[in-house]
């Protein structure tokens, strides 16, 4: 049985990942600069945000879930099982599973633009890996039965969407903040 469930705990988890990034932060905040040091701590802190809200059970541990009710392969229907309506939030699942991916996608950017050379790669890799990101979340939610959650490409598709919105705003807001100015 999974041990653990509910949005409670995911909120705890959400938590104690803010208080991990904000020392990592801290840490780092010398070395970089505060507005890198807090990007890429921000942007790491995105990651477990997503992590929590899509690997664990929502509505608390589902206990057994027998052979023959657990999915052989991901939802390949474009538009998927999703339901219309999300556990969290009013609207449609696809609409969230894009918004979530939105601020890791900014804060990539915003964590590469102090060095703007470093970016042209940095970016179009961070994206790719955010991609990954998504694929390993869906995998994990097919093998894991456990977890009582659904893989269906369209979350990726969803997501990859998302981090790429997430990277415009962010190429806008390196222009309005202009990191590669800050010491």
């Amino acid at each position: 049985m999974f041990p653990v469930g509910g949005v409670g705990v995911m909120l705890l988890g959400i938590l104690l990942s803010a208080g991990a990034c904000l020392l990592l932060h801290l840490a780092l905040r010398g070395r970089l600069g505060s507005f890198t040091s807090g990007s890429a701590a921000a942007f790491l802190w995105s990651l477990a945000v997503i992590g929590f809200i899509t690997l664990i059970p929502a509505s608390g541990a589902p206990g057994i879930v027998p052979a023959e009710g657990r999915m052989e392969s991901c939802s390949w229907d474009i538009g998927g099982p999703a339901p219309e309506g999300f556990w969290i939030f009013s609207g449609g699942q696809r609409l969230l599973n894009t918004v979530v991916f939105v601020p890791s996608g900014a804060l990539l950017v915003l964590a590469a633009a102090r060095r703007t050379r470093g970016a042209f790669l940095a970016v179009p890799v961070g994206l790719a890996f955010l991609a990954a990101y998504s694929v390993a979340i869906e995998v994990t939610q097919l093998v894991l039965a456990r977890l009582d959650r659904a893989c269906d490409v369209t979350d990726v598709v969803d997501n990859v969407l998302g981090a790429a919105i997430g990277v415009g705003i962010g190429f806008l807001l390196a222009l309005v903040l202009r990191p590669w100015r800050l010491r």
